[in-house]
């Protein structure tokens, strides 16, 4: 591999904010199928209405979040945020008053 390929500017991470309606017993079932659909394509949940997914490259990035886009649901609030691996790195995190270090990258086969 070359060092290019593992930049961390390259790497990016996705992440999916949203908030859903959960009114109705039809907005709950939407609100879990949206979520079960993420988990479907390899997102992480990070706080309860963050997910996240760790991809190779922008161009992998694009195409999952035009997955995302595939699948909205009718009703609520989603954002996609997109950030480089270096960006990632550099966010500070606590629990409580302990910080604690952002998840690492995952690991992901790549098929060619």
């Amino acid at each position: 591999m070359s060092l290019n390929r593992l930049s961390q500017y390259r790497i990016m991470w996705i992440f999916v904010l949203f908030d859903m309606p959960t009114e109705t017993k039809r907005d709950r079932k939407e609100a879990g199928l949206f979520r079960k659909k993420l988990l479907m394509d390899g997102f992480n949940m990070f706080q309860f209405s963050i997910y996240i997914r760790h991809c190779t490259s922008r161009e992998n990035a694009k195409v999952h979040e035009q997955r995302v886009k595939n699948m909205l649901p009718p009703k609520g609030k989603v954002s996609i945020l997109t950030l480089t691996d270096k960006q990632f790195g550099m966010m500070t995190m606590y629990y409580g008053r302990k910080e604690k270090k952002p998840p690492k990258q995952g690991v992901q086969l790549e098929l060619f």
